[in-house]
């Protein structure tokens, strides 16, 4: 993940849970990526180091075991770096340009200065990601297929140059429900409409009584359609089946207003989160833990990832 601010609750449903999975079947490694956030906010990075901590520490509150999995931030791991510009050798620039998320990205952000090799070269940077520690999957949602596609063909290209060094990882596709935020759009940082993992439940409610509803309901005796509702879409994550049943069937009958259902989905919310801020807090009491997490994740991440750019080097003939 990049570290670009606190994660939300999209983040939790959309990835972090499934994370908290597979530290229990695979090993494991999850890095956060602080040279890809430079990618896009390169002329303003001054919160990329408070941003590692934020994610870091919502990582642990989710369930992240450092016993189980390897975490560490990526720049700690200078190896990414030398295999990024190795592979840059053999990687034709067309491959790199037709990755659907680089014209995409440029439309959306046309504010920022996006004509940059950073920008251009992140899907091989984020394949040397992968391919530094030999990985045989990745857990991805079916719009990260096309990056875990492109890192497929550069290891084939290199295999096909230098030998077979680098296995073709294999996409762990992973549902992700959609996740609405307080507006109504995707829950994103950028839309200001998010609900983060560490909001207090003071904020939580607050944010809930924004959200919007069916906006056919404009008095109370109204029947409604939970299906076009966000706050019906957050129950169904996060609430019981019980409370959504209640919900579903309230909202069609006009039995409930919709602030009864916000109320029970803010006791729901605060019930899922509780558990998090326990453990974020006992990390955060002790700011030396956080530190020695992530060094020593640097540390075995760099071991692995050592023993790679060792064999990539005799193949090349350099080195």
């Amino acid at each position: 993940m990049r570290p670009t601010g606190p994660l939300h609750l999209g983040h939790w449903v959309g990835a972090l849970e499934n994370w908290v999975k597979l530290q229990n079947t695979h090993e494991t490694f999850y890095v956060i990526v602080d040279w890809h956030a430079l990618t896009t906010d390169y002329s303003d990075p001054s919160e990329i180091r408070q941003n590692i901590r934020h994610v870091a520490l919502d990582w642990l509150a989710a369930g992240i075991d450092p016993e189980k999995s390897t975490m560490f931030v990526q720049s700690d791991v200078k190896e990414h770096a030398e295999l990024h510009l190795l592979l840059s050798m053999v990687v034709p620039l067309p491959w790199l340009e037709r990755v659907p998320s680089y014209k995409e990205q440029q439309e959306q952000l046309r504010e920022k200065e996006l004509n940059t090799y950073g920008f251009l070269g992140y899907p091989l940077l984020q394949a040397a990601d992968i391919l530094a520690y030999m990985a045989d999957f990745v857990p991805v949602g079916e719009d990260q297929v096309p990056h875990l596609e492109l890192t497929r063909e550069i290891a084939r290209r290199f295999n096909h140059f230098f030998g077979p060094i680098f296995p073709e990882p294999q996409a762990l596709l992973t549902h992700s429900p959609r996740l609405a935020g307080t507006d109504g759009r995707k829950m994103s940082k950028s839309y200001g409409n998010a609900i983060y993992l560490k909001d207090p439940p003071e904020v939580i409610d607050k944010k809930v009584d924004g959200m919007l509803t069916d906006p056919a309901r404009t008095h109370r005796h109204i029947p409604g359609t939970p299906s076009i509702c966000p706050v019906f879409q957050t129950h169904g994550v996060f609430s019981t089946p019980e409370v959504v049943a209640w919900a579903d069937e309230g909202c069609r009958t006009a039995g409930i207003g919709c602030r009864d259902c916000k109320a029970a989905l803010k006791k729901s919310l605060t019930a899922r989160l509780s558990t998090l801020a326990e453990r974020r807090q006992s990390f955060e009491r002790d700011p030396q833990a956080l530190g020695t997490i992530l060094s020593r994740g640097a540390e075995k991440a760099r071991e692995l990832a050592c023993r790679t750019l060792a064999q990539v080097r005799e193949a090349m003939g350099i080195g």
